[in-house]
């Protein structure tokens, strides 16, 4: 038999080798770089954990309070027993239907309703350095109440800059068109109150499960009080609104009802009066006429009495089912005053000014040698790698001259 050639062994391309070590090459020569510039890159660092360390001590300090709910209402089996109960007192439920439901997912977006946002920012609250309560209004805009800080104010002047002098502009020329919305009737909103909205709209917050069926509310403030405060507030009125969409059909219908039943009262009580004066009058009359017109006056009462009773029995329908309709918020985490404040987090935010400036640093080492590789002579002290060793080399060559 003939000898079997050998297969040769598959060796990667000396290219693909060349390139690895060109790419191993290049990441020790980048880690050695940074190490040259190690004093550059702790000294920015530094500055930056400066930094962080006084964000950190003079953020404002922030609470936050809130409450977990589970919105209930009344369903097909209260509304049979309901059905059961009130058949026994002889009364008719028929066919009433609930009123609108509101769906769990649009709560939040009552956060936007001007209507519930004004009844919130004119809502007292106790705040600790004032005696008497102020509203979210005055806190917000006076300032009496709402003095700015040290960080306040210098990214007021400074970022924000541009924000106020286009809203000084802005607010020129949108005076006549306030003053023309608020002739006409219309919902508005003043400057002051708008800002009051957007700053309440970051405060409230409310977060809804939909895996397990249950809705957060929770509200921010700089003090502990207040911020218990204001989670009930906002609590309280989001029940309110609520309520009243959910049985606001059956409310306009029970409103109807009643109106209705004070009519039928007024004349149901006109023909009692009446059947009553005219079997006195002729108690010993015996005449036909008489008799006919007695007959003609008691239809009358009983048709008065008729409608008036079946009003009085619609009118308890119609309060049971507005009783029906009305939800309830089964609250399963009561509001409580914390104890602990939620911000600032000190030590997150010096480890990531300090992480920040790390990376600020190194990413500076490379930017100012490709900047500095252009030809540029800014900055001037900086000197690359090649100048570094050319200055270096130099040196040796005067020590051993």
């Amino acid at each position: 038999m003939g000898n079997i050639p050998e297969q040769p062994v598959a060796q990667p391309s000396e290219k693909k080798l060349q390139n690895e070590q060109e790419q191993e090459i290049d990441l020790i020569a980048l880690v050695k770089r940074l190490w040259k510039k190690k004093i550059f890159i702790i000294y920015v660092t530094g500055a930056f954990m400066f930094l962080g360390l006084l964000v950190a001590l003079f953020s404002a300090k922030e609470y936050t309070s809130g409450t977990t709910f589970v919105p209930q209402s009344g369903g097909e089996g209260v509304s049979s027993s309901m059905s059961s109960l009130a058949s026994l007192a002889g009364i008719n439920l028929g066919n009433m239907g609930g009123g609108e439901t509101l769906s769990p997912t649009v709560y939040p977006q009552l956060l936007s309703n001007v209507d519930f946002i004004k009844d919130l920012m004119y809502t007292p609250i106790q705040f600790e350095e004032w005696p008497e309560k102020i509203t979210l209004f005055d806190y917000y805009t006076n300032e009496e109440y709402n003095k700015p800080t040290f960080f306040g104010t210098i990214k007021k002047y400074t970022i924000g800059l541009p924000g106020l002098i286009i809203g000084a502009i802005s607010s020129k020329e949108d005076s006549s068109d306030s003053k023309m919305a608020a002739g006409s009737g219309l919902n508005t909103l003043t400057e002051d109150e708008y800002s009051c909205m957007k700053i309440l709209t970051q405060q409230v917050s409310i977060t809804i499960n939909d895996k397990d069926g249950y809705i957060d509310l929770s509200a921010r403030m700089p003090e502990a009080v207040a911020s218990a405060e204001l989670a009930t507030a906002a609590f309280d009125l989001l029940e309110k609104y609520i309520t009243e969409y959910k049985i606001q059909k059956a409310q306009f219908n029970l409103d109807y009802i009643n109106e209705r039943l004070e009519e039928a009262r007024a004349d149901f009580e006109k023909k009692q009066l009446a059947y009553a004066q005219y079997t006195d009058a002729n108690r010993s009359t015996s005449s036909a006429t008489a008799r006919i017109d007695g007959n003609r006056l008691k239809q009358e009462y009983d048709l008065a009495n008729t409608i008036f009773t079946e009003l009085a029995r619609q009118k308890v329908n119609a309060e049971l089912q507005v009783k029906e309709d009305t939800p309830v918020l089964s609250v399963i985490k009561p509001i409580v005053v914390p104890v602990e404040k939620s911000k600032p987090k000190r030590a997150i935010i010096l480890i990531a000014f300090t992480f920040l400036g790390g990376c600020l640093g190194c990413a500076s080492v490379f930017g100012l040698d490709f900047i500095k590789h252009q030809g540029s002579e800014w900055p001037r002290k900086w000197k690359t790698e090649e100048e570094e060793d050319a200055e270096m080399g130099m040196n040796k060559e005067e020590v051993v001259a």
